[in-house]
C-alpha cells in the first residue's frame, strides 16, 4: 500500500538520492505552477477536467466519479507504461492530495510500482514556498551586472554560470527579459511557479559568499521580486556596462529576432508610442513596417530605454560601483572576469 508523506519527510527521502516528483494534474495546471523538477503524468488531459468539473457543479459528486472512472480506465495502459519507465522512487501529487492523486497511487500500488503521495498536494508546497520567502534569508552578496538596454547583461550571466560561477537568472525563471517586448517567444511565469523555482535557486546557493544577479527591476513581466532581494540588489556592487549603440542593437536583435514575430513586436510597440515624441514614434513604426528592425531597434533605445534606466540609476547612489567601458560582448565578458579577479569578491562583505 502506499504512504500519504509530508513534505519535510519527502525532502529527506531527496537527500539519500534521485528522486522524482510526478504531478498528476492537467497539463494546465502543470504549466502554471508545480514543484521545480516534477514531470506530468495527468489522470486527465485540461478537456477532461473541465468535464468532469461542469458534471460535478451541475449534476452531481457520483456522476461526475462514473464519468472520471470511464475515462480513466480507457488511458490506464498507457498510464502504467509512464510509470514504468522511472527508474528512481518516486512521490505523486495533486492539488489538495485528493482523489487523483490516490487514485494514481493505488493503481500504481496494485501493478506493483511503489510510490508515495505528498501529503496534501502540491498546496502544502506552496505554503512552504511562501514560508521561506517570508523568512527573509539569503546569506551571499549581490554582485549585480548593470546598464543600459542590449549591454549583454544576460548573455554574460549565462557565460558566468557556464563557467561554474553562482547566478540568479531572474528574468529565466520570470519567462521574461524584462522589457515591453519581453515575453514575445518566451512563457512568462505565473507569481506561483517563479516563487517555486527562486525558492529552489536561494536553497542552492545560500552557502556561496556571492552570487552574480542582473539589475533589474522589481517587476519582472507578470511577477515581482520579493522586496528583500530587491533591497539587497540595490545595495550590492554594480557592475555597469557601457557598449557602443551599434553593439547594442547588434545584441537586441540577436536576443529578440523580430523577423521571427513582427506582429507581436507591432502589437508590444503601440503599449509604448504615445511615451514617445510623436515624430520618433512615427519612424520608428515606419521602420517597423519596412522590417528595418536594426533602424527601429537604435531609435528605441537612444529615445526610450536610454532615459528611463538613466533615470533609474540616479535613484540609488549609495553603493559601490565598477565601470566598464568595452567595444562589444566579448570585449565585455573578458572585462567582467577581469574585474571579478580584480575586486576579489570572496571578500566582498
Amino acid at each position: 500500500m502506499f504512504r500519504d508523506l509530508p513534505l519535510d519527510d519527502i525532502f529527506a527521502l531527496q537527500q539519500t538520492g534521485p528522486h522524482t516528483f510526478i504531478d498528476v494534474r492537467s497539463p494546465k495546471e502543470f504549466n502554471e505552477s508545480t514543484i521545480p523538477g516534477s514531470i506530468n503524468i495527468p489522470v486527465f488531459n485540461d478537456q477532461e477536467r473541465a468535464e468532469i468539473g461542469t458534471l460535478y457543479k451541475q449534476v452531481g459528486q457520483e456522476i461526475a466519479k462514473e464519468r472520471g472512472l470511464e475515462i480513466f480506465s480507457k488511458k490506464l495502459p498507457d498510464f502504467i507504461h509512464e510509470f514504468k519507465q522511472i527508474e528512481t522512487p518516486m512521490t505523486v501529487f495533486c492539488w489538495r492530495g485528493g482523489m487523483r492523486s490516490k487514485t494514481a497511487a493505488t493503481v500504481l500500488d496494485l501493478m506493483g510500482i511503489h510510490t508515495t503521495r505528498l501529503s496534501g498536494g502540491i498546496r502544502t508546497f506552496r505554503q512552504w514556498v511562501v514560508h521561506e520567502l517570508e523568512k527573509e534569508e539569503f546569506p551571499p552578496n549581490f554582485i549585480v551586472l548593470n546598464g543600459f538596454t542590449g549591454t549583454g547583461k544576460t548573455e554574460i550571466l549565462k557565460r558566468l554560470a557556464s563557467q561554474g560561477y553562482p547566478v540568479i537568472d531572474f528574468e529565466n525563471i520570470a519567462g521574461h527579459r524584462g522589457s515591453i517586448f519581453g515575453q514575445i517567444g518566451r512563457d512568462p511565469s505565473n507569481q506561483k511557479k517563479f516563487d517555486s523555482l527562486l525558492i529552489h535557486e536561494l536553497i542552492r546557493l545560500k552557502n556561496e559568499p556571492y552570487v552574480f544577479i542582473e539589475g533589474e527591476s522589481r517587476r519582472i513581466g507578470k511577477v515581482s521580486l520579493p522586496q528583500f532581494l530587491y533591497d539587497k540588489k540595490e545595495i550590492g556592487l554594480q557592475i555597469i556596462l557601457h557598449l557602443p549603440v551599434e553593439e547594442r542593437v547588434k545584441i537586441v536583435l540577436a536576443d529578440y529576432e523580430p523577423w521571427n514575430k513582427p506582429e507581436s513586436f507591432k502589437e508590444a510597440f503601440q503599449l509604448i508610442q504615445k511615451r514617445l515624441h510623436t515624430p520618433v514614434a512615427k519612424q520608428i513604426e515606419t521602420h517597423l513596417e519596412n522590417g528595418e528592425y536594426g533602424a527601429a531597434t537604435e531609435l528605441l533605445l537612444v529615445h526610450y530605454y536610454d532615459p528611463r534606466y538613466e533615470h533609474s540609476s540616479t535613484q540609488n547612489n549609495d553603493s559601490q560601483k565598477v565601470d566598464i567601458e568595452a567595444n562589444n560582448l566579448d570585449d565585455a565578458y573578458q572585462k567582467v572576469l577581469q574585474t571579478i579577479e580584480r575586486i576579489k569578491p570572496l571578500s566582498l562583505s
